[in-house]
C-alpha cells in the first residue's frame, strides 16, 4: 500500500459467504452430519441411472446440484435442493 497509492482493497462477498459457511461446517456437528448425509445421498442416486431417471421423472426434469469439494456453499445448495425435491 505504500508504493502503490492507487491501489485499493475491495473485499469479495461470496468468499466471504464461502468462509462464513465453511465455518458452519467445521465447528456445527448437525451441519456436518446433514452435509454429510446430504452428499452420500446425492452420490448414491447419481451412481444408479435408473435412479437418475426417476428423479427427472418426479421433478420434472430439475437435477440435483452435485456437491463439489471446494466451495462450502454448494454443500447447502444441495441440502436445498433436496429439500425441494424430497416429496
Amino acid at each position: 500500500m505504500g508504493k502503490g497509492k492507487r491501489l485499493f482493497w475491495t473485499p469479495c462477498a461470496a468468499h466471504y459467504i464461502d468462509l462464513i459457511l465453511e465455518d458452519f461446517e467445521k465447528k456445527l456437528e448437525v451441519h456436518q452430519v446433514t452435509i454429510s448425509n446430504g452428499r452420500r445421498i446425492t452420490s448414491y442416486i447419481y451412481s444408479r441411472t435408473i435412479l437418475i431417471s426417476m428423479l427427472r421423472h418426479f421433478t420434472k426434469g430439475k437435477d440435483l446440484i452435485r456437491p463439489a469439494a471446494t466451495r462450502f456453499a454448494t454443500a447447502y445448495l444441495t441440502l436445498g435442493c433436496l429439500s425441494d425435491c424430497k416429496i
